[in-house]
């Protein structure tokens, strides 16, 4: 598959060992992304790492001041801290720069791009005469989700919308997984447990805070989010309330949400308001996704929506989303507007 002006893209993604990077080489081979090359960096400890890419092997290679140069499109899916020392350097060679960890979010010159939004709430595109030595931030699973449910929900004028957030312990990349398991396998054998990561017991927990040393801990998590939302909403969609509770599962972003409206709502055109953002909504008498349900999935899923029992105009909503797929697709989404292809 090639773009429209016959030429293949050479790709970079910095942070290629990171559970996001790896999940993003995925993504660009599943939606077939026309990559001439695609160029695998990562901390110089990590150089020579023999991995695959469309199928061949190839290496992961040191990040390195000529790293970017023939690259059209710099995806950055490793730590915050990469992304802040190395996104220049990267759109002074000419490539578009497409940041998954952060670092660009309060950029002045970054747009941040959710593209399934773009008919719902317009916001400029990228422009497609000059798509080389641009900026964008795509936001991650959390912050595309709160901002679905306030543009589909948008259009019924809601009078308030809470959203509960579960976020996986992948968020945390390897790190987190191996604690979950390592907390798992040492409590079901009556060992004593570490929590270098999240400071305090995951296991067969719910925790509304981290423990002291946990960085980023959930008030600081939650507090990105509120702000990306609000920023990328503005004024086109009601701004929900965010919680955040950490769940002691490996992968998948749950969410439970309440929207209360002055009368009651159709669940079928609540529903379909959805299915236009390309939410995925549960068939009736299909059973509501879950976890393991939505994975390897790079769209929202949702359950069928009821009304509240004891509040009339009352509603709430259950979904679940694979955060990493989901990331990845929103970012090679941008990249495909970038090289003019459909981003369906």
């Amino acid at each position: 598959m090639s773009s429209p002006s016959g030429r293949l893209s050479r790709v970079a993604i910095v942070g290629a060992s990171s559970l996001r990077g790896k999940e993003l080489k995925q993504t660009l081979e599943d939606r077939n992304f026309p990559a001439a090359d695609v160029v695998l960096l990562d901390e110089s400890f990590l150089a020579g790492t023999l991995t695959e890419a469309a199928g061949e092997p190839t290496f992961i290679r040191a990040l390195e001041e000529d790293s970017f140069e023939g690259v059209r499109i710099a995806f950055f899916a490793g730590s915050e801290m990469d992304a802040e020392r190395n996104w220049a350097a990267a759109r002074n060679s000419g490539a578009s720069v497409i940041d998954l960890t952060g670092a660009a979010a309060a950029e002045p010159s970054a747009a941040t791009r959710i593209p399934s939004l773009a008919r719902t709430l317009p916001s400029p595109g990228p422009d497609k005469k000059d798509d080389r030595a641009r900026l964008f931030y795509s936001p991650p699973s959390p912050t595309i989700i709160a901002c679905t449910v306030a543009a589909a929900l948008g259009t019924f004028h809601p009078k308030g919308i809470v959203l509960l957030l579960f976020p996986p312990v992948s968020e945390r990349d390897q790190a987190g997984i191996e604690e979950l398991e390592s907390q798992t396998a040492n409590l079901l054998s009556f060992r004593p447990i570490e929590h270098p990561v999240f400071g305090a017991q995951v296991a067969f927990n719910l925790l509304w805070e981290n423990g002291e040393g946990s960085r980023p801990n959930l008030a600081d998590a939650r507090t990105a989010i509120a702000r990306d939302v609000a920023a990328y909403l503005g004024d086109r969609a009601r701004v929900p309330a965010i919680q955040l509770v950490q769940a002691p599962v490996f992968y998948g972003y749950a969410f439970a949400a309440y929207a209360g409206f002055d009368s009651p709502q159709p669940s079928e055109q609540l529903e379909a308001a959805f299915r236009n953002l390309g939410v995925r909504v549960s068939a009736p008498g299909e059973p509501p996704p879950n976890n393991v349900s939505v994975a390897g999935e790079g769209q929202i899923h949702l359950a069928r929506i009821p009304s509240d029992r004891n509040v009339a105009g009352g509603v709430w909503l259950w979904g679940v989303a694979d955060n990493l797929r989901l990331a990845t697709t929103n970012a090679v989404r941008i990249a495909e507007e970038l090289v003019g292809l459909s981003s369906d």
